[in-house]
């Protein structure tokens, strides 16, 4: 995951959406809320209408490249996932802060998973609710999960790019940082899905393909115009934070470092 740009909501969407919302807060039953909201949220958001229409383009273009998942850089994103879920938190079913554009498989896998820093104790604490069990507020707490939209994830999570292309936490073992990164590998199973490590892997070979020839085609003289493109080939391959890593982590990596020694402008890319 890398951070998500901040790219603001066109009018008259932005304001569309806020009345939605108007519409669900204004129910006074929790669970009424939850219940209707979900079922608005699935009648509103289908092709066609343009507030949602507006919602995936916005989204669309937070992606980098093509439009890729959010979560795992990996699949075609085509699903708008709310990072709080719709089963805990009625009054952010249509909140724009709350949406990414996730493939089906992460939306799938990490369905209403969430957790939170229990306010009253700052204990991690899973939102669960047993099937039959009342419907009620979620206990109030700050999030675990990584935020792309407001946060930066590579300020809690670094990438093995020297065996096993997984993700791990780069703060020391027993901090909240830890906690969050180790939180949100599993609950996105960002590991676990085992072609997803392969995918990186397949993304570090194309990275270094690709800036090895911007080095040779620099040192060659090359037209402005091909060195163009092949920056915009690594400005926009799938998997980004193979990208982000390789630029962090190249001075250890001995089939990356001398490509940044003769194009240290690939480091700002």
């Amino acid at each position: 995951m890398i951070r998500l740009p901040d790219l603001p909501l066109p009018e008259p969407a932005r304001t569309q959406l806020a009345a939605y919302q108007h519409e669900i807060d204004a129910i006074p039953d929790y669970a009424t809320r939850i219940k209707h909201g979900r079922k608005r949220f699935k009648a509103l958001n289908r092709k066609g209408n343009p507030t949602f229409d507006s919602v995936k383009a916005t989204l669309t273009r937070m992606c980098i490249g093509a439009r890729r998942c959010a979560y795992c850089e990996d699949s075609a994103a085509h699903q708008v996932e709310h990072i709080r879920p719709k089963a805990f938190y009625p009054e952010l079913i249509f909140a724009w802060m709350n949406y990414l554009y996730a493939c089906g498989a992460c939306n799938e896998y990490k369905n209403s998973r969430f957790a939170v820093f229990a306010q009253e104790t700052s204990t991690l604490t899973k939102l669960r609710r047993a099937k039959g069990a009342p419907v009620g507020p979620p206990v109030s707490g700050s999030p675990v999960l990584i935020d792309p939209r407001i946060e930066d994830p590579s300020e809690f999570l670094e990438l093995d790019l020297s065996d096993t292309f997984h993700f791990l936490p780069s703060a020391p073992e027993g901090t909240v940082a830890h906690q969050r990164a180790t939180y949100t590998i599993k609950a996105l199973g960002l590991n676990t899905r085992d072609y997803l490590p392969v995918a990186r892997a397949d993304a570090y070979t194309n990275y270094h393909s690709h800036l090895t020839c911007y080095v040779a085609a620099k040192q060659k003289n090359g037209p402005p115009e091909r060195l163009a493109q092949l920056e915009q080939n690594i400005r926009t391959h799938h998997h980004p934070s193979v990208w982000r890593e390789v630029k962090r982590q190249h001075p250890s990596l001995r089939d990356m470092k001398h490509l940044f020694e003769a194009a240290p402008e690939a480091l700002r890319w």
